[in-house]
């Protein structure tokens, strides 16, 4: 397997000068650290579980358990 290297030829590339430099005008404007300038992001929802999959969640277990203590009781007796 032969491995491509992902940059460019120094002497291909345009906007360079001899040496590698580059000249003004030819780079992007830095980055802003102003807060606003990106996406609002919704605030997270941190309310836990709701009641209803909760108790459907304990009702389950709980049903579970009664279901093993019977069987051990019937194969007690």
């Amino acid at each position: 397997m032969s491995h491509v290297n992902p940059d460019p030829e120094p002497e291909r590339t345009t906007g360079l000068e001899p040496g590698g430099g580059v000249p003004p005008g030819e780079t992007p404007p830095a980055e802003s650290s102003m807060p606003e300038a990106g996406p609002r992001e919704p605030q997270a929802q941190n309310r836990g579980w709701a009641k209803a999959p909760l108790t459907v969640i304990l009702l389950l277990v709980a049903l579970v358990a009664a279901f093993f203590l019977v069987y051990a009781l019937i194969l007690i007796l």
